[in-house]
């Protein structure tokens, strides 16, 4: 694709961010991201904040020496993992057949 400005006036990636389909794309992507993200920071946060002001519970014995802290710890990795696997069935139902049809209409030369 080229950066030589089009019959409307605008370069063709110009083109596409003003594009309704490029539009909607974002924002199904911002509907996914931004809540599973502030999800995740709330998780995230709350661990941290337990562990710097309830140092006691996050010691408390579960079983032998596993602590609250360590199931919680372990937690992190297990959300982490399950979000990444989570996105990536989303953006192969979701996203990434509308983001495959928009490339090929650029690279067809398609773009309105």
């Amino acid at each position: 694709m080229s950066t030589v400005p089009s019959r409307t006036g605008g370069t063709p990636y110009e083109e596409v961010q003003a594009s309704e389909e490029f539009s909607q794309l974002r924002a199904t992507f911002r509907r996914f991201v931004f809540p599973v993200t502030a999800g995740f920071l709330v998780w995230y946060f709350l661990y941290v904040l337990l562990s710097a002001y309830a140092p006691e519970f996050m010691a408390t014995k579960l079983f032998g020496n596993i602590t609250v802290g360590i199931v919680f710890g372990l937690l992190q990795f297990v959300s982490t993992f399950s979000i990444t696997m989570w996105y990536r069935r989303w953006a192969d139902r979701e996203f990434d057949p509308t983001a495959d049809a928009l490339r090929e209409r650029i690279e067809g030369g398609e773009v309105r």
